[in-house]
């Protein structure tokens, strides 16, 4: 049985309270927030980003797998580039400096976005990464809480698919095997402080 189980509204709160702490302690605190794809990641960090601007008048940084990812067949390469052009130099004091996905074109890099893509974070605030391969070893070593978010394969696939209006059923079970072979590799449900209900 997962440890620290709660329900949604309930880790919304006790995670508030947990990064007030967090917040007031520690100049760059880096919270990871993982789970299998539809399981409700985005949105939960959304509603705790908001939580945040509305007691410290600052939006956290966020950062989302999705703009690491490789492309479809890369959560593991996301979860590496995370690591190394983010987290490790955020852990360090140090300037992060990484490089959009577009999804388009294939490659890293959008002529769409500022810098061709290119975004930066020298630290100074709380850090909230999501998606799926966010939480491994490594990266659970860089961070000050680690959360998994929880939901059945039904529900998920739904949320998956309406998402996108169905754009990107075929990916779903091809993405599913490198979930299994990520989760299970990494042990990431056993790395995670928190799992939430969704």
């Amino acid at each position: 049985m997962p440890r620290n189980l709660l329900s949604y509204e309930e880790a919304l709160v006790s995670v508030h309270s947990k990064l007030d702490v967090l917040m007031n302690t520690k100049n760059t605190a880096i919270v990871l927030i993982d789970g299998r794809a539809g399981s409700g990641k985005s949105r939960f960090t959304g509603q705790l980003a908001d939580l945040i601007f509305r007691s410290e008048k600052q939006l956290p940084k966020l950062i989302h797998m999705d703009d690491l990812y490789p492309g479809w067949d890369g959560l593991r390469a996301g979860s590496t580039y995370l690591n190394r052009s983010i987290l490790q130099p955020i852990a360090a004091g140090k300037q992060a400096a990484w490089q959009v996905w577009d999804w388009e074109l294939g490659r890293r890099g959008t002529s769409n976005e500022p810098a061709n893509g290119w975004r930066s974070f020298e630290g100074g605030n709380l850090v909230l990464a999501e998606g799926c391969g966010s939480v491994s070893k490594e990266s659970s070593e860089l961070a000050d809480l680690t959360i998994w978010i929880e939901s059945d394969a039904g529900q998920r696939k739904t949320r998956f698919s309406a998402r996108d209006q169905g754009q990107f059923d075929s990916y779903w079970a091809a993405w599913s095997i490198q979930e299994d072979e990520f989760y299970e590799q990494e042990q990431t449900m056993k790395l995670c402080e928190i799992t939430v209900e969704n």
